[in-house]
């Protein structure tokens, strides 16, 4: 076990887990990995990092029995927190239950999207007519998509504000005809008004990227409706969700924003159960901001939480890509979906279903096999 000291424990004010090491399956290395969140993916050398407020006071690594030693030296708060942590990462999540649908979470799902606008920053205007929505959806469904994300206001930088109505009149025709499919539906608004219209459409989960905070009615439609609901990140909390970004390190503070966010969906009566996170990627945050998001997905499962990623054609793929266009980023994407996968996402949330089902089901074979092969473990 590597220590890396910093300030003294007891300025230590946060803890968090961060999975490091991750390997193809637990024979690998003779059974000493932990299965995170319950997903495809196992982690054998972990970071515990004491933190003083944005500071790192303590940085501990090692294997899982060297990690459960450091958290039995730990006392109080941190000592709690680190062990619910440490519990949170071998969590495994029951299936969500969307009408007819039941979306398994062992496995990474593909979420496809169907924007019914006419603004949004990769297809706006492509589908937002009900004859290209339905194809549109059909042929997501047909490819593999285990849910559509529905979305009548585009969340992209400079986005002109959509009136509830408007939002109403856009989303609730593509719910029906979604339903009419046997389709897993999600609702991706952050208005409660359009959220209970699209529920009683046919609806079955919420997708906020505002976190249940930009109309305080949202929170109370979710608690009473029993509805699952995705937990967004974004630093802005009004209009512009892009707004107020000022991070040290933007990791922890993400890690921090998810936890506080979902303590309060919890306060608000919304089952533990029934909350999935979403670290954010391209809301308020730089591109290297974002890569080091990807490169700590890992970390997330320490909430105890399905997550999500929505990275699918995104800027920072341009950034890294001589500024391609949106319509020309699917390489990119289906990078940072293989990246998800490998770190346990439960949900990719993605613009391209058929390419990224056969990519996930090309590393699932991958998996499969690793898990399946018992020649590296040691002689009975």
């Amino acid at each position: 076990m590597a220590a890396q000291a910093g300030k003294p424990r007891g300025m230590a004010d946060s803890v968090y887990l961060h999975p490091l090491t991750l390997v193809p399956g637990p024979q690998a290395v003779k059974g000493e990995a932990v299965r995170l969140g319950g997903s495809m993916a196992y982690a054998r050398e972990f970071a515990l990092v004491l933190r003083d407020g944005r500071a790192v006071a303590e940085r501990t690594v090692g294997t899982p029995r060297e990690i459960e030693a450091a958290i039995a030296r730990l006392s109080g708060p941190l000592a709690h927190d680190a062990s619910e942590q440490w519990a949170n990462l071998r969590k495994v999540h029951a299936p969500l239950q969307l009408g007819s649908r039941t979306v398994r979470l062992d496995q990474p799902q593909v979420m496809g999207i169907l924007n019914v606008t006419p603004d949004s920053f990769s297809d706006g205007g492509q589908h937002d007519s009900a004859e290209a929505g339905r194809a549109h959806a059909a042929a997501m469904l047909e490819a593999g998509a285990a849910i559509i994300d529905i979305g009548g206001e585009s969340t992209r930088p400079g986005a002109a504000a959509t009136f509830e109505d408007e939002e109403i009149r856009r989303i609730v025709p593509a719910v029906e005809y979604c339903a009419s499919m046997g389709a897993a539906i999600s609702l991706d608004t952050r208005r409660a008004g359009v959220l209970a219209a699209g529920l009683d459409a046919g609806g079955h989960m919420a997708n906020d990227v505002s976190a249940l905070r930009y109309d305080p009615r949202s929170i109370e439609v979710v608690a009473a409706r029993g509805c699952p609901v995705v937990l967004m990140h974004a630093p802005g909390a009004g209009e512009d969700l892009h707004k107020g970004a000022d991070y040290v390190d933007v990791v922890s503070e993400v890690f921090d924003f998810l936890k506080s966010a979902r303590d309060r969906a919890v306060q608000a009566g919304i089952a533990e159960d029934r909350i999935i996170l979403d670290p954010g990627i391209g809301f308020g945050k730089s591109l290297g901001e974002n890569l080091a998001l990807i490169n700590a997905l890992p970390l997330f499962h320490a909430l105890g939480s399905p997550l999500m990623l929505g990275a699918s054609r995104k800027r920072m793929i341009g950034a890294l890509s001589a500024e391609e266009a949106a319509d020309r980023r699917l390489a990119g994407s289906i990078a940072l979906a293989v990246k998800g996968m490998e770190a346990g996402v439960h949900l990719l949330r993605v613009h391209d279903v058929a390419e990224t089902v056969q990519a996930r089901n090309v590393w699932r074979g991958l998996r499969d096999a690793a898990l399946t092969d018992f020649s590296t473990l040691p002689p009975v």
